[in-house]
């Protein structure tokens, strides 16, 4: 794959932010105006942020330390056991499935999410006049226009990413731009109707719905999961990384992407609880709309949802670019199905991309039903685990590299990657049980990675140097 077919540090950076900053900031100031009072919603984006900056920290030194394993953070749980044992192959098989499942189903969730966003200029998205009836099934107009406008961005963005990757890498960063852009204007245009005593009391109990009361640290506590989510992405450099111009490039982009993600969620949360008083915020259906509204009227809404529609095009473009990227890496890595290495002659990974795609369209057929839609929703619900579970993985690893003091040299920042490695994994083993307290959740999560097992018959065992030989004939056609 030629040098024009790689990724520089600003593409690598909008894919870290464009990732994050999705479709979940538009509702997180209510959630987290459930959760908490203004000082725990603070505590708590500052707590994550600081956990996930820890995250990154492990994935850029593992970058650095490590730099044939390239992929993903999935990757390095084939790391964990003897190299070339079973235990590796088939651990880095289940971590790879579930990350995969988990990344193709939230992409999907993005572009569904478009088209309710859609439906602000064009009403007729969501029209109940029935369209056609089989049997017990009706079909409504609203929900037909949705499958195809959603049908049509799935394959617009395979579309764009199949023609090659730095162009839809530059789509991508454009639209980053846009609404980084956007949101911190709003954040200055807001601070004009700002008014502090709408974050009084500062501090205060929450009640629960079964009349328990939570006091400030049990507060965060539930903030902070809830600000976990909005930061599933921060590895995208990460996974990319094998197509980075510059390795270096992974962890500043990682780093920079974090710390601007973390400044507009901050931002924009403070300035929502400054807008509205705390009995509107929680019952509001569309927070970031109803704040804009009250300085610049309904035209501000309007042009908050034209601003939504940017964000999530950006995102449907970094997480389709995503869901392909991770399982033909981890091909090559020897850990999951071959077939999955077959590139183009663009170097795109178009067999992942078209199977991932694939997949997706039969996802895409929850908006034609309530019932489907509530399966599906059902799975996101429980492929949450699917993410975390690679943090843990990639903290436990870079722990086990400086306990072995495998490539390090006497002294060599071992005490203090020994630190970070050790806080990496006590946040995110931490949030993995808060976020899936629920037992149900727990297993099922459990069941969703075990299911890969089911494949697990389509791998066939390489030689690393083999794998290695086939990527180096493969890049020798791109090119």
């Amino acid at each position: 794959m030629g040098n024009q077919q790689k990724l520089g540090f600003w593409i690598l950076t909008s894919l870290v932010i464009g990732n994050m900053v999705g479709s979940g900031i538009f509702m997180l100031p209510r959630t987290l105006a459930e959760a908490a009072s203004p000082a725990g919603v603070i505590a708590a984006w500052v707590l994550t942020g600081l956990g996930v900056l820890f995250v990154s920290f492990v994935f850029g030194n593992l970058g650095k330390r490590k730099p044939e394993l390239q992929g993903g953070p999935q990757i390095y749980a084939k790391e964990l056991f003897k190299k070339g044992s079973k235990a590796s192959t088939l651990t880095g098989f289940m971590a790879t499935w579930g990350y995969w499942i988990g990344n193709l189903a939230g992409n999907i969730a993005i572009i569904t999410t478009f088209a309710s966003y859609l439906s602000t200029f064009f009403p007729i998205l969501t029209s109940q006049a029935e369209l056609i009836t089989i049997g017990n099934f009706t079909l409504k107009v609203g929900n037909a226009l949705t499958f195809i406008v959603c049908t049509i961005v799935l394959w617009g963005t395979h579309f764009i990413i199949h023609k090659g990757i730095e162009g839809a890498g530059k789509i991508n960063l454009a639209a980053t731009a846009a609404k980084v852009t956007g949101f911190f204007i709003f954040i200055i245009i807001g601070l004009a109707a700002f008014e502090a005593s709408n974050l009084t009391p500062f501090i205060a109990d929450k009640t629960t719905e079964v009349g328990e009361t939570v006091g400030l640290i049990g507060q965060i506590n539930a903030a902070a999961v809830a600000t976990l989510w909005a930061f599933i992405g921060v590895e995208s450099a990460v996974v990319f990384s094998s197509r980075a111009k510059k390795q270096s490039d992974v962890k500043r982009a990682t780093v920079v992407g974090l710390m601007i993600t973390l400044a507009i969620y901050i931002g924009i949360s403070t300035l929502v609880m400054g807008l509205l008083p705390q009995e509107v915020l929680v019952t509001s259906e569309k927070p970031l709309i109803d704040a804009i509204e009250t300085v610049l009227g309904p035209i501000g809404g309007k042009l908050l949802a034209a601003l939504g529609l940017i964000s999530l095009i950006g995102s449907t473009i970094g997480w389709t670019m995503l869901s392909a990227e991770v399982p033909s890496a981890a091909a090559k890595q020897g850990i999951f199905i071959p077939r999955f290495m077959k590139e183009n002659k663009k170097g795109i990974p178009a067999f992942s991309l078209l199977l991932t795609n694939a997949l997706g369209q039969l996802f895409i057929f929850s908006t034609i039903s309530n019932s489907i839609s509530e399966a599906f929703n059902f799975i996101i619900y429980i492929a949450t685990l699917s993410y975390l579970v690679p943090y843990v993985i990639a903290a436990a690893f870079q722990v086990k590299l400086v306990i072995t003091g495998e490539t390090y040299e006497i002294g060599n920042g071992r005490l203090k990657d020994g630190i970070i490695g050790g806080l990496a994994t006590f946040y995110a083993v931490y949030v993995l049980f808060a976020g899936t307290s629920d037992l149900k959740t727990f297993i099922l999560g459990i069941l969703l990675l075990v299911s890969g097992l089911a494949f697990y018959g389509f791998m066939k065992q390489k030689d690393p140097q083999s794998t290695s030989s086939d990527n180096s004939i493969l890049e020798e056609n791109a090119s």
